[in-house]
């Protein structure tokens, strides 16, 4: 099946498309590079690199392309600039979104994905949310993924086409930048590694449900490929496991102090310190994936000791 991957040089796109070229699918990709890397991606992989707000080449790449699915990841994902910028996180997260869709249609694309947000959309929840929890987001970010969820359910009635929207809990792994809700890991990463003090955000009790990058790209992959019970379906993608901030921040040094340890490397962490709360923070957010288990057969595979043992390395191998 040939594959459009909006933002796929990206953190969570480029693990979209291994996924996909394991699988045996031809995968293309659209990004302006804002965030992502050429380097994320195999050198064969057919790249076009466009700014999902420009909808003349957006189009041209349909054009040209045709793909069977689309998978878009592509966005603006800081909350805290959401919440400086509103303009600008609804230029790309909502008219981004509509030409991509729209483009999408004309050239008979038959399923769209796209990476919608449980972490932020249910607002404050202390237990895990399921889908059909009310929707209460309360940043610039939240309410543009909301209402990327609602532009995705016109296009499948108007168009008669699939969609899936993919509401992800807070994501991390290898390639990861270090913006966006979960950029806590590669920001806490980094800096332990080079031996610099971490910095917590508020009090550090934010509690969030993280899960690992390549576990959610087989959930992509399922959504492209499965059979729907419906023209459209919402998952939630995570563990429905909380850790909060100070308790992530411990585990990653714990994992940091391994990794120097095997590399000969002698180096004092100082505790982390904490400074201002970051505006738009959710206190607790955390989802049910019970639904992605039972139509998809998606389950979180890694755990979040796996996971930052994983990430870690990978920040270790790829220090510049």
């Amino acid at each position: 099946m040939r594959i459009l991957i909006t933002g796929g040089a990206g953190f969570i796109g480029s693990h979209i498309v291994d996924a996909c070229r394991e699988a045996g699918h031809q995968p293309f990709v659209v990004d302006d590079l804002s965030s992502g890397s050429r380097d994320n991606l195999p050198a064969d992989v057919p790249f076009f690199e466009v700014d999902i707000r420009d909808q003349p080449s957006v189009a041209k790449v349909f054009a040209e392309v045709r793909p069977e699915a689309v998978c878009h990841q592509a966005a603006q994902m800081s909350v805290s600039r959401s919440v400086r910028e509103p303009a600008f996180d609804a230029q790309v997260n909502l008219l981004g979104l509509v030409h991509i869709f729209d483009e999408a249609v004309k050239v008979g694309c038959q399923r769209l994905v796209f990476a919608s947000s449980g972490g932020v959309l249910y607002g404050d929840v202390t237990e895990p949310a399921d889908e059909d929890s009310p929707a209460a987001p309360i940043s610039p970010y939240g309410i543009s993924k909301w209402a990327g969820e609602k532009y995705l359910q016109f296009f499948v009635n108007e168009h008669k086409v699939q969609g899936v929207a993919l509401r992800y809990a807070n994501v991390y792994g290898p390639r990861q930048n270090p913006h966006g809700e979960a950029g806590v890991v590669a920001i806490f990463s980094q800096k332990m590694l080079r031996g610099e003090t971490p910095r917590i955000n508020g009090d550090g009790r934010y509690d969030r449900d993280y899960v690992y990058g390549p576990d959610v790209a087989a959930a992509n992959l399922a959504a492209l490929t499965k059979t729907l019970p419906e023209p459209f379906v919402a998952f939630n993608i995570g563990t429905g496991l909380k850790t909060d901030v100070n308790q992530l921040e411990e585990q990653v040094r714990k994992q940091v102090l391994r990794r120097l340890a095997a590399d000969g490397r002698k180096v004092e962490l100082a505790p982390a310190e904490h400074g201002p709360a970051r505006p738009g923070d959710l206190r607790s957010s955390v989802v049910c994936a019970k639904r992605a288990e039972n139509l998809l057969g998606w389950t979180p595979r890694v755990s979040l000791e796996e996971g930052l043992h994983r990430t870690v390395d990978w920040f270790a191998d790829h220090a510049k």
